[in-house]
């Protein structure tokens, strides 16, 4: 089954999506960085590094008139509904600010073009209850318009073997159906279950493995890679260091003496993983979050797989831009685990 990943950055979506045997015969971002890496990890580039409406009208027709599609999926930027508002009647939303929510009706445009068998929206889950579910109820009305029956569901990565809480809002219209999402799944991965083969305070971008895998999570994510890839230890000042390793397990910089934080102006977030939970959610920047036993900030390669990334998924450009990478994909798991279920529905 062939699909459309489009807002796509390094893949992690439509990563998941070819585990569960889909194809994915496009994958569409503006950020060429997140391109590079995504072709780098691809052995077709299908990654574009273009804007989706040039990308709709120069690329899609040629492509839907050749290759059936069966999926489009994404995260499109959806600003605009924290304004929107509720007709008089009810029934219906007044026209969203079309200028602010440009790129979220261009994946929509998508979706209407290809006629796809389905399609998969991502956002923060803030967005299903901003401004009393605009967003939710516009994506009701105008794919149900096309023939789409529409489900959401906010869900938390570590329900579904992502050692980290992150919470986002994912919607999926099918023809035909109403989408079941998956079955919570009993066993959390902890960060320690997650981080502890891998070496420590190193200063190489391609490693060997100090030994075997000490887990089942270790063994799925190493993938059967050869080697450790972007596990560059960043070096802090001696200041940072001494702050650091006097915040515990689990701990932040308010579980020390005010002295610290509000004399030296300390950034309260300062926070260390929990060794025996999953990770906080994993933003793209990385800079007040510390590993569960050494006195630094993850490395990419951490970062990566807190998100639930391979060992063998290169990230390329900047280490800024890697975090950055890393920091705003959908945990190629989760997507495993939703492509799995709506796979079901179809025969092939």
């Amino acid at each position: 089954m062939n699909i459309i990943d489009l807002f796509s950055g390094v893949g992690g979506l439509s990563l998941g999506f070819e585990k569960a045997g889909f194809k994915t015969i496009a994958a569409v971002d503006v950020w060429e960085d997140a391109i590079k890496t995504y072709n780098h990890n691809h052995t077709k580039k299908t990654g574009i590094a273009i804007d989706i409406a040039t990308f709709n009208k120069e690329i899609l027709p040629n492509l839907s008139a050749n290759i059936k599609i069966d999926g489009v999926i994404g995260g499109p930027p959806c600003q605009g509904f924290s304004s929107a508002r509720l007709s008089d009647n009810g029934d219906e939303i007044n026209r969203i600010n079309e200028d602010r929510n440009k790129l979220y009706i261009d994946f929509f445009e998508t979706v209407k073009k290809a006629k796809p068998r389905f399609f998969l929206i991502e956002n923060v889950r803030g967005m299903a209850a901003r401004n009393d579910g605009a967003f939710i109820k516009d994506i009701q009305l105008r794919f149900g318009s096309i023939g789409y029956k529409i489900n959401f569901k906010v869900l938390n990565a570590s329900d579904y073997g992502v050692p980290q809480n992150r919470h986002r809002v994912f919607i999926v219209g099918l023809k035909n159906n109403l989408f079941d999402f998956p079955i919570i799944q009993k066993e959390k991965i902890s960060c320690r279950d997650a981080l502890s083969d891998l070496p420590t305070n190193v200063y190489a971008d391609k490693l060997d493995y100090p030994g075997s895998p000490l887990n089942s999570y270790q063994k799925l994510i190493r993938n059967n890679s050869k080697f450790i890839y972007n596990h560059e230890t960043t070096s802090h000042s001696e200041q940072t260091i001494k702050i650091i390793s006097l915040i515990p397990d689990g701990g932040s910089i308010k579980s020390l003496p005010d002295s610290f934080w509000k004399v030296r102006k300390f950034n309260k977030a300062f926070q260390r993983m929990n060794s025996s939970l999953p990770s906080l959610t994993i933003d793209t920047g990385h800079r007040n979050y510390f590993h569960y036993k050494e006195n630094r900030i993850p490395t990419v390669r951490e970062a990566a797989r807190l998100q639930s990334f391979p060992d063998n998924f290169v990230f390329l450009g900047s280490k800024t831009s890697q975090y950055k990478q890393v920091g705003n994909a959908v945990p190629p798991q989760l997507a495993y685990e939703i492509a799995k279920n709506i796979k079901t529905y179809y025969k092939a």
